[in-house]
C-alpha cells in the first residue's frame, strides 16, 4: 500500500480473536467476511493466524494450511498483507489470547465511511477520539434496563 491510498482511506480498525481450546479455525466466518468485502463494506489488509505455545511464545500460521476446503475462496485471505503488521504487533495482540489457544488477528479499513472520512481530513478535521461498545456490554445495559421496567 502506497502513501497516495492513504489519501481516501477509511478508518482502520483490528480485532484479535481466539478460538476455543483445542480447536482451529473452520472456515465458517469467512464467507461472511468475503461478503463484506464483496459489498465494498471493509477492506481486509492484514488476516494473520497464529498460536500461542504453553510457554507463551508465538508462532504464525498460514491459512493454507487449515485445511478449509474447496468451499471457502482463501484466495483475498492468503494474500492480505499490508505491511501494516511487524512481529511486535503479533507479539502484543497475542497478549489476549491464552496459552495454548489458536486466534486470528484481522486489520481491516472501513471502507464505508471513507468518503465521510477524506471529507472530513479535506477541510482539516481530524479524529481525537474513538471506541467501540462491547456487544456484551450492550446487552447487559438492555438487561438492567429490563429490570427496572
Amino acid at each position: 500500500m502506497d502513501n497516495s491510498e492513504f489519501d481516501e482511506l477509511g478508518p482502520i480498525d483490528y480485532a484479535v480473536v481466539e478460538f476455543p481450546a483445542g480447536q482451529d479455525p473452520d472456515g465458517s466466518a469467512l464467507p461472511i467476511l468475503i461478503d463484506l468485502v464483496e459489498r465494498g463494506i471493509i477492506r481486509v489488509l492484514d488476516l494473520v493466524f497464529v498460536r500461542k505455545g504453553e510457554d507463551g511464545s508465538v508462532v504464525g500460521l498460514a491459512i493454507e494450511d487449515f485445511g478449509f476446503g474447496a468451499e471457502v475462496d482463501i484466495t483475498l485471505f492468503a494474500e492480505a498483507s499490508s505491511g501494516l503488521l511487524d512481529r511486535s504487533d503479533l507479539d502484543e495482540a497475542a497478549v489476549a489470547l491464552e496459552p495454548g489457544r489458536s486466534g486470528a488477528i484481522l486489520v481491516y479499513e472501513n471502507s464505508w465511511a471513507a468518503p465521510f472520512a477524506t471529507a472530513l481530513r479535506r477541510q482539516g478535521a481530524q479524529l481525537v477520539a474513538s471506541g467501540r461498545v462491547p456487544v456484551q456490554g450492550v446487552l447487559s445495559a438492555l438487561d438492567a434496563l429490563d429490570a427496572t421496567s
